[in-house]
């Protein structure tokens, strides 16, 4: 890979945002998940990897 080239991942939201606490509500914003089953593209980076994690229980990743 070059080094403009980024490695990039795809987070679906799996489930609903629904009684989870505002700073998970938070962090899938800030991921760009707003409805239940949307996909968004990220770079696959350290920041992105922490943010997934969070909110593990609640997302699914498509390498």
């Amino acid at each position: 890979m070059s080094k403009t080239e980024t490695k990039k991942i795809k987070i679906q939201l799996k489930r609903s945002l629904i009684g989870c606490t505002p700073e998970q509500r938070k962090v899938a914003a800030a991921l760009g998940l707003k409805k239940t089953h949307s996909v968004v593209e990220q770079n696959d980076t350290p920041v992105i990897k922490g943010m997934i994690n969070k909110i593990s229980h609640l997302v699914e990743v498509i390498e």
